[in-house]
């Protein structure tokens, strides 16, 4: 007796089992294959996007022009008037002023320089043990561009100091390189106010590669200074637009153009009526120091009143170092004005005293 050998079951033979059902058993067969891309789980990340064109970038901010133009226009008027104070004002205001938006500035990026150890390291290079050398620098670079100086966009590499290594590595975009992209995206934009392309370069600097992730000093410096392009640089004029003082809300990043440049707004008019509010201050005590200080002869009070109008805190090595006078000169006037009330010590401390005027 022979064993059944059994035989399997073809169903493309059988004549009862059409097409149609026989290709839909072979799809389901393949269930090791992705779906159609209509039946894709949405939970999935999305895959690569392509980067947004460079007239995309413009017209996203030409719109939030468009929709901040009143505010804009405010505050245009805030920066002519500071601007007309500054030439009209005393000499030093300028310098003041920078040396109060760079140490602002350096709060906002991480430095946290205090205006005793700022004054000492732009005026006479002094620095202590656990000062940061590297952090001095950035802001003595800030008050420097602040008060003069070349624009951004003419050269940008000189602005900041800036030259490629000559033992870079092959690989490695050189500098000019990447600061083109840039500053061709910002003569593009030509057309915008310079208050509005101050803010977009502000906001694509890291994006361009220009500087490193986090550190916003050359940012925030050449932003300040293209949006006060449009004044006159020369006779003492506004050189640049105040943007951290009493705050730096307006330099932070998140959000769509419209909104940034709101907060831009915002902040850079909060700066302006701050610095017009300090030049008042400043401009009373001058006029009640120097009438206050007429009786006394020589050189050196005219030129103490002047560096601490220019200055806003001052020390006796410092005094003695920008005045070109005695230390014993220095101290004893100083010890006058600040008797008669004109100045405070600010320290409380026997040594490395430092003085500023009494509003």
């Amino acid at each position: 007796m022979k064993p059944q050998v059994s035989t399997k079951y073809d169903s493309s033979k059988d004549p009862l089992v059409d097409a149609e059902t026989l290709e839909e058993r072979s799809e389901d067969d393949l269930w090791f294959l992705p779906g159609p891309m209509e039946v894709e789980p949405d939970y999935l990340p999305p895959g690569p996007r392509a980067e947004l064109r460079e007239t995309a970038v413009l017209d996203d901010w030409r719109k939030a022009e468009a929709g901040h133009a009143a505010r804009l226009a405010g505050v245009a008027g805030r920066i002519g008037a500071l601007d007309d104070r500054l030439r009209r004002g005393r000499e030093g205001w300028r310098h003041r002023l920078a040396l109060m938006e760079a140490a602002d500035l350096s709060w906002f990026v991480g430095d946290r320089i205090a205006p005793d150890r700022l004054a000492l390291w732009i005026s006479m290079r002094l620095s202590g043990v656990q000062d940061d050398t590297a952090a001095l620098a950035r802001i003595g670079w800030a008050v420097r561009r602040l008060t003069g100086g070349p624009g951004p966009e003419a050269d940008l590499s000189a602005f900041l100091d800036r030259r490629d290594p000559e033992n870079m590595a092959n690989e490695a975009e050189p500098f000019a390189d990447r600061a083109v992209g840039w500053l061709d995206l910002m003569a593009q934009a030509g057309d915008l106010y310079p208050i509005t392309r101050a803010c977009m370069g502000f906001h694509l600097w890291n994006l361009a590669g220009l500087g490193p992730q986090g550190d916003r000093m050359e940012a925030a410096v050449t932003a300040a200074r293209i949006a006060a392009c449009e004044g006159p640089n020369s006779n003492g004029g506004a050189i640049f637009t105040p943007l951290a003082m009493r705050g730096a809300r307006g330099l932070r990043a998140s959000g769509p153009p419209l909104e940034r440049l709101k907060r831009w707004l915002e902040g850079m008019e909060t700066a302006c009526l701050t610095a017009m509010r300090h030049l008042d201050d400043i401009q009373a005590w001058s006029s009640r120091a120097e009438a206050m200080m007429a009786p006394l002869s020589g050189k050196t009070p005219p030129t103490l009143r002047a560096v601490l109008t220019e200055w806003p805190l001052v020390s006796a090595p410092m005094a003695e170092t920008l005045t070109g006078a005695s230390r014993a000169a220095v101290q004893r006037n100083l010890a006058w004005m600040e008797t008669r009330g004109l100045i405070r010590e600010v320290t409380g401390q026997g040594r490395y005293r430092m003085w500023c005027a009494t509003n």
